[in-house]
C-alpha cells in the first residue's frame, strides 16, 4: 500500500498543464458572438459526442457507480438502459426540430414555438440557478475525496480545478470546451477500462470469480427485486428503465449544457451519430464501473485482501486506485476522476454564459447586441460564475452545510426536470400556447414538490418511487397544459397555429 506518491502528483500536474494548453491552442482563433457559444463549424461530430458523454458522467457517478455494485447489486445499472428509450425518442422527434430551426439555445425553442420571450427567460433562469449549484457540488465532492487520498489541501484542489476551467472557457468558448472535454472523456474511458483489466488480473480466478460472485450473492439482481409492477409508483426494473429514460430525455431536450452540443451542426446525420455514440459510451462505461465494483467486492470481501484507509462505499474505487495500482498509474487514474469534474465544470461555465447572454441579456436588451458585445458578456459571465462556484465549493468544503446544498441541488434538479413538460407540450401538440404551458409548469412544479417534500410528512406510509417522477411530471403537464390552452383559445378567440417546424407535425 504505497498510496499517492510524488510521481503520481507529477503525472497529475503534467496532465492538468496539458489540458490547459490544449484548451488554449483551440482558443487561438478569436471567437465572436455565436461562434463563441456554438463553435465555428469545424468540430467533428465524434468530438462532440465524447463531450456529451463527459458532461453527463459527473465525478459523483464516477465515485458512486462502482460503490453501488460493491456494497449492493447492479439494480442501478438498469438506469443506463433508459438511454435505449431516450435516444430514439430524441432522434425521432426533437433533433429534426432543433436542426430545422437552427436554435441558439435550448430555450430559444420555447420562444419560437410559443412566441414568448417570458418562457425563454423562465427556462434560462431555472437552468442557470440549477447549474451554478450543480457546479459547486461537483467541484466540492470529488476534491474532498481526492484531498483525503492525496494529502493535498482541498482548497488548493478546488482553486486549481476552477482556474483551469475558467481560463479555457473564457478564452476559447465552446470550441475549447469541446476539445478539452474530448481529452478528458478519453482519459476517463482509457483509464477506467485499464483499471478493470488490472483488477481482473489481480483477482484469484480472474473474470470467472466476478461472475461467480454475481451469481452466488445475487449481485446482478436481488431475488426479491420485481421486474415489473403495474403500479408505477413502486420500484421495478421496468419502471427504473422507463423513468431513467424520460429523465435522460429531459437532459437531452431541455438542458442547455447538452442542447448546446446539438447547436454545433444542423446536419441531422451527424446529430444522430452523436447520440448513438454517446449512448454506446455511456452504457459501456457504466458496465465497466459495475464490473469494477463487483470485482472489488471479490477482492476485499471474498478473497480477504486488506481494505485501504477511508474505504467507505463511495470511496472504495478511489481508495483502491490510490493503494493498489502501480506508482504512476495511480496518478493517471486519479487524474481521470479530476477530469470528470473539470469537464463538467467547463461545460457548465460555457452553457451558463451562453444561456445568460442569448436567452436573458439579449431578450431584455432594448437594442440588438453586437457579436463583440455578446462575446464580452459571455466571457464576463463565465469568469464571474466560475469564481462564485469556486467560493461556494470552498464554503462547502470548510463548513458543515453539505446537506443543505444537497437539498438545494435536488430541489433545483427536480424543477429543471419539470421544464421538459413545456418542450413536450410544444413539440407534440398544436393547441398548446403560452398560457397553458405556464399553467402546466406551475401545476407540475406544485405536484412534484409536494410528492418529494410534502408527502413524506403528511403520509409517510405512502412511498413514490423517484423513477416515476418524470412520468408523473410529464403527465401533469399534458393533463393541465392542453385543456387550459384550449379554454384560453376559446375565450380569446385565438385560432393561431404554431410557427413552421416547431412541432412534430408537417403541416
Amino acid at each position: 500500500m504505497q498510496g499517492f506518491t510524488y510521481i503520481d502528483l507529477a503525472i497529475l500536474v503534467i496532465y492538468l498543464v496539458a489540458v490547459l494548453f490544449v484548451g488554449l491552442y483551440f482558443a487561438k482563433k478569436e471567437m465572436k458572438g455565436k461562434e463563441y457559444f456554438k463553435g465555428d463549424g469545424t468540430i467533428p461530430w465524434w468530438v462532440t459526442s465524447v463531450s456529451i458523454f463527459a458532461t453527463l458522467l459527473s465525478p459523483i457517478s464516477f465515485l458512486s457507480l462502482a460503490g453501488n455494485s460493491y456494497a449492493g447489486t447492479w439494480i442501478m445499472w438498469f438506469a443506463q438502459l433508459g438511454m435505449l428509450l431516450a435516444i430514439p425518442l430524441t432522434i425521432r422527434f426533437f433533433l429534426p426540430i432543433y436542426s430545422k430551426l437552427d436554435i441558439d439555445t435550448a430555450y430559444h425553442y420555447l420562444e419560437i414555438r410559443f412566441n414568448s420571450k417570458g418562457l425563454r427567460v423562465l427556462g434560462a433562469v431555472m437552468f442557470i440557478i440549477y447549474q451554478v449549484g450543480r457546479m459547486s457540488i461537483i467541484m466540492y465532492l470529488p476534491c474532498m475525496v481526492l484531498s483525503n487520498l492525496m494529502g493535498i489541501n482541498v482548497n488548493i484542489l478546488i482553486i486549481v480545478m476552477g482556474i483551469i476551467a475558467i481560463i479555457y472557457s473564457y478564452t476559447g468558448g465552446l470550441k475549447s470546451v469541446l476539445w478539452t472535454d474530448f481529452i478528458q472523456g478519453s482519459v476517463l474511458l482509457i483509464g477506467v477500462t485499464f483499471g478493470l483489466f488490472f483488477l481482473i488480473g489481480h483477482i484469484d480466478g480472474g473474470f470467472g470469480a466476478i461472475l461467480q460472485d454475481m451469481a452466488a450473492n445475487h449481485k446482478f439482481l436481488a431475488v426479491d427485486q420485481p421486474i415489473f409492477d403495474a403500479n408505477i409508483l413502486k420500484d421495478s426494473v421496468f419502471l427504473l428503465i422507463v423513468g431513467a429514460g424520460f429523465n435522460t430525455m429531459g437532459s437531452y431536450v431541455s438542458s442547455q449544457d447538452i442542447v448546446q452540443r446539438f447547436t454545433t451542426t444542423t446536419d441531422t446525420k451527424k446529430l444522430n451519430k452523436m447520440m448513438l455514440t454517446n449512448g454506446a459510451l455511456s452504457i459501456f462505461i457504466a458496465t465497466v464501473f459495475y464490473l469494477i465494483g463487483t470485482g472489488l467486492h471479490v477482492f476485499y470481501q471474498v478473497q480477504g485482501n486488506v481494505l485501504p484507509p477511508a474505504a467507505q462505499q463511495d470511496q472504495i474505487f478511489a481508495s483502491w486506485i490510490a493503494f493498489e495500482l502501480p506508482v504512476g498509474i495511480t496518478g493517471l487514474l486519479l487524474a481521470a476522476i479530476y477530469a470528470a469534474a473539470q469537464s463538467t465544470l467547463s461545460t457548465g461555465l460555457n452553457s451558463v454564459a451562453s444561456s445568460w447572454t442569448l436567452d436573458i441579456q439579449e431578450r431584455l436588451s432594448k437594442k440588438k447586441l453586437s457579436f463583440e458585445k455578446q462575446t464580452k458578456i459571455g466571457q464576463y459571465v463565465s469568469l464571474a460564475v466560475g469564481i462564485f462556484s469556486i467560493v461556494v465549493a470552498m464554503v462547502l468544503a470548510n463548513g458543515n452545510i453539505k446537506s443543505a446544498y444537497e437539498w438545494f441541488n435536488g430541489f433545483m434538479g427536480l424543477v429543471l426536470g419539470i421544464l421538459v413538460g413545456a418542450f413536450i407540450l410544444g413539440a407534440f401538440t398544436k393547441v398548446a400556447n403560452t398560457f397553458g404551458t405556464v399553467c402546466a409548469f406551475v401545476a407540475s412544479t406544485i405536484v412534484m414538490v409536494f410528492i418529494k417534500y410534502g408527502l413524506p410528512v403528511v403520509a409517510p406510509e405512502v412511498t413514490v418511487s423517484i423513477w416515476s417522477y418524470s412520468i408523473i411530471s410529464i403527465a401533469v403537464s399534458l393533463v393541465v397544459g392542453i385543456p387550459t390552452s384550449m379554454i384560453y383559445r376559446k375565450i380569446k378567440g385565438d385560432s393561431s397555429v404554431p410557427a413552421a417546424n416547431t412541432t412534430i407535425y408537417k403541416d
